[in-house]
């Protein structure tokens, strides 16, 4: 046996040196690799422990305390989302601090991190210990693809499970080509039924097994699990169709899927890929568009779109005519863009979001990330005992082109996150609901508040209606019980009404008074005319009136063709009387047969006193 020296006066066999090699290159590759993804840990917390709770995350968490948990709360199609597990995560979520953005922030990066251990995994399935699996992993960790999706929770719990299962579910199908046992397909089928729990995308899974398959193992004819997996996707497609059309919506009616106009279809479809998803593959956007204070869509530099389609289509060519079956990968990831990308949004809500600004949101193609790393190992590196991987040997001053562009890559998505997190994130938010918070403490029991809507900042009323009401949002975190009213009816004694920083404030009415300076005016049943300083449009209006009454009444209170009937009680105080209608005058009489007398009139809208001492005196800020 021959024997070479071991440098250190020994002698070590070429047979032991033969044999450590692999293990020693495996084991670097390992350590490699997670250290990237503990690294990538550690650079994305500081952006997600600044990020909270945001627009539907109230919704979803209001709507997970009223309800138990019942089959009818979790299979809720959702504007075309089955989301049993985000449910069932939300309603358990309202059981353990309603906002408790701490354990948010653990979920997320215990998510992230599992997702990048799953990716790594199939990659040394599909390649062996190589050092080359370390570029597509390195795409995954770096890319701005997830970025803006890692700041909104419901967002969070939707598509990072799907990116754990779709790198699992992969994994074991490729074990089940290689080896034949069945044991693998059934772990496949459960990784796919695990992501339909959690994200829409999950029946294209099996799709890409069959193209990776068809390409790559084309001799594993393996029917059996072929049969498994549609079935699995037929269960599914059974639920989702089903709840889809029964499932009743935010507006109290049904889905009504539609396709829209072709131009609008054709213009979302295009800036997709070509404003977001192309772009952040090579590091963009690079500029953000804010969309309120927490979030963003991308913006990128005119020049930056055709640049990258430039650069990717000449990573596209060069992969297609030296490696053999590329083409193959890159018409998959087409496929699921179109697909899984751009038809769900473009029946679901293109129509109200339009091609622009929905053509901008990374968070649509987000979980395309774990596909595209997929891609670009199929696209450039030999699966482990791949016969013929190459059509050509490629050039010597090929070998190293990738280095310049992963610096370029690397330093674009640094450069993208960056600016992200410059964003105020949940900054805002989170001092509204903690100043709503210590506001309701501080108010004490049978509070009566007025219930009107949150800041748009915190959730938008024009798209979550009853949902984005003060008693939905800060309702869960009262300590104490309070009266929540929608409008005010009657002699409410110190209303309150949150200003836009959270704070509470004595209610004040908005509009025109009419002042009684010569004490009070004297109404029975016959109605007494109170002309206004200036005429109100038609609408919604609130009357505040004032009165001084020998015994209790009840008080007809008429504006226009609008009117109320209100309680007003003995000696003086004031009721409240909401009137649809409008006009230059108010008119004012008893309806018992008692009389009273009306002071001081004001009819208007109910907004926060400015003059009002507001509780707390300032609003909490980290």
């Amino acid at each position: 046996m021959a024997t070479l020296p071991n440098g250190e006066g020994g002698v070590a066999t070429s047979e032991v040196t033969v044999a450590a090699r692999p293990w020693a290159r495996a084991d670097a590759v390992l350590a490699t690799a997670i250290t990237m993804i503990a690294v990538q840990l550690v650079w994305k917390f500081g952006l997600v422990q600044r990020t909270y709770f945001r627009q539907d995350d109230f919704t979803f968490i209001a709507r997970g305390l009223e309800h138990g948990l019942t089959w009818d709360y979790l299979m809720r199609v959702d504007y075309g989302h089955l989301v049993p597990g985000p449910f069932a995560i939300q309603w358990t979520m309202g059981r353990l601090g309603v906002y408790n953005d701490m354990l948010a922030h653990t979920i997320t990066i215990s998510l992230l991190g599992a997702a990048g251990l799953a990716l790594l995994r199939l990659l040394w399935v599909l390649f062996g210990a190589r050092p080359a699996i370390l570029v597509p992993l390195g795409f995954y960790l770096l890319t701005p693809l997830t970025i803006s999706s890692l700041s909104w929770w419901a967002v969070v719990i939707e598509t990072l499970p799907f990116q754990i299962a779709l790198p699992m579910a992969l994994s074991s199908h490729v074990l089940y080509n290689r080896t034949g046992r069945f044991r693998h397909a059934v772990a496949a089928a459960a990784w796919v039924v695990l992501a339909m729990l959690f994200f829409v995308k999950a029946p294209f899974i099996p799709v890409l097994a069959f193209v990776l398959t068809l390409g790559w193992f084309p001799r594993a004819k393996r029917k059996p699990a072929w049969l498994l997996y549609l079935a699995v996707i037929a269960v599914y497609a059974v639920i989702f169709f089903r709840q889809l059309f029964t499932s009743v919506q935010l507006t109290n009616d049904t889905v009504r899927p539609g396709l829209p106009d072709p131009a609008i279809a054709a213009g979302f479809a295009w800036n997709l890929l070509t404003d977001s998803l192309v772009p952040a593959t090579l590091g963009g956007p690079w500029q953000w568009r804010p969309i309120g204070d927490d979030y963003a869509i991308a913006a990128t530099p005119p020049v930056m779109v055709w640049v990258s389609l430039a650069v990717v289509a000449a990573v596209v060519t060069v992969s297609v005519l030296y490696r053999r079956r590329a083409w193959l990968a890159w018409a998959a990831l087409f496929a699921y863009f179109v697909l899984a990308d751009v038809v769900p949004v473009m029946i679901g809500r293109i129509e109200e979001l339009g091609p622009d600004l929905g053509g901008s949101e990374l968070r649509y193609v987000s979980p395309t990330a774990t596909v595209l790393a997929i891609v670009l190992g199929l696209a450039f590196i030999p699966l482990r005992d791949e016969e013929r991987p190459w059509r050509r040997p490629a050039a010597p001053r090929l070998r190293y082109a990738w280095v310049p562009l992963g610096v370029a890559f690397a330093a674009g998505s640094v450069w993208s996150v960056t600016a992200y997190a410059r964003l105020p994130l949940g900054e805002h938010v989170k001092s509204y609901v903690e100043t709503g918070r210590l506001a309701l403490k501080r108010a004490g029991a049978n509070a009566v508040i007025l219930d009107t809507h949150v800041p748009a900042k915190v959730v938008y009323p024009i798209f979550f209606y009853d949902y984005a009401r003060v008693s939905k949002v800060l309702g869960p975190i009262a300590p104490y019980p309070v009266t929540w009213a929608r409008q005010l009816t009657g002699p409410v004694r110190n209303p309150l009404v949150f200003d836009p920083q959270g704070r509470l404030r004595p209610v004040d009415i908005q509009g025109v008074t009419i002042p009684q300076s010569a004490g009070c005016v004297p109404v029975a049943g016959r109605e007494v005319i109170f002309r206004l300083p200036a005429p109100l449009p038609e609408g919604d209006w609130t009357a505040q009136v004032g009165y001084l009454n020998p015994t209790p009444t009840r008080l007809a209170v008429r504006l226009g063709g609008g009117q109320a009937v209100v309680p007003a009680g003995k000696d003086f105080g004031w009721t409240f009387a909401t009137v649809k209608g409008g006009g230059a005058e108010l008119t004012i009489r008893t309806v018992d047969g008692g009389s009273a007398c009306i002071g001081q009139i004001k009819v208007g809208v109910p907004r926060p006193a400015k003059s009002g001492t507001p509780s707390p005196l300032q609003p909490i800020t980290r």
